[in-house]
């Protein structure tokens, strides 16, 4: 299901050629595994990082430590932050990622902060924008986790596509 986004969205990027980073909480390296299923994949993406923990998004990624402590993980600003810390994260030479994506969320089956299981953000850092949506997906553990790779797989492919 989430191959035909994975590779339009590795197209796109190439055709920019602007590279990504990945930057991972529920989806723990779903989305990077979607992304190199696809041959040639290694021209874009330049790595992903899982930050489950909620103190590796601040010590790995750079997200606020206030942010985190007021508002937990699962929220808006977390996974733009994230999205934009993955970039320099996987930078190579000294280059940043020119893109960074994030999954930030919770799968289930229960809730540690009282959000509805299935809220999920998804971040999306690029050289024109910084920006975040909410989803809240139905479903067990698997389906949440899946239909984030997949909304932020299509995501992916619109903002190359801009």
């Amino acid at each position: 299901m989430s191959a035909p986004a994975a590779e339009a969205a590795l197209t796109r990027l190439r055709a920019r050629g602007w590279s990504l980073g990945v930057a991972e909480s529920l989806t723990g390296g779903a989305v990077c595994a979607a992304l190199v299923d696809v041959p040639g994949a290694s021209a874009v993406l330049q790595g992903g990082v899982v930050a489950y923990a909620t103190p590796v998004k601040h010590t790995l990624l750079g997200v606020d430590a206030q942010l985190l402590a007021e508002h937990g993980p699962v929220h808006p600003d977390v996974a733009r932050q994230m999205a934009d810390g993955v970039r320099r994260a996987v930078a190579v030479d000294g280059r940043a990622a020119d893109v960074g994506v994030s999954t930030t969320g919770i799968a289930g089956p229960e809730s540690p902060d009282g959000q509805p299981v299935g809220t999920v953000h998804i971040g999306i850092a690029t050289p024109l924008d910084v920006t975040s949506r909410a989803f809240l997906f139905d479903g067990d553990r698997a389906a949440v986790r899946s239909q984030t790779v997949v909304a932020l797989l299509g995501m992916l492919a619109d903002a190359a596509g801009e």
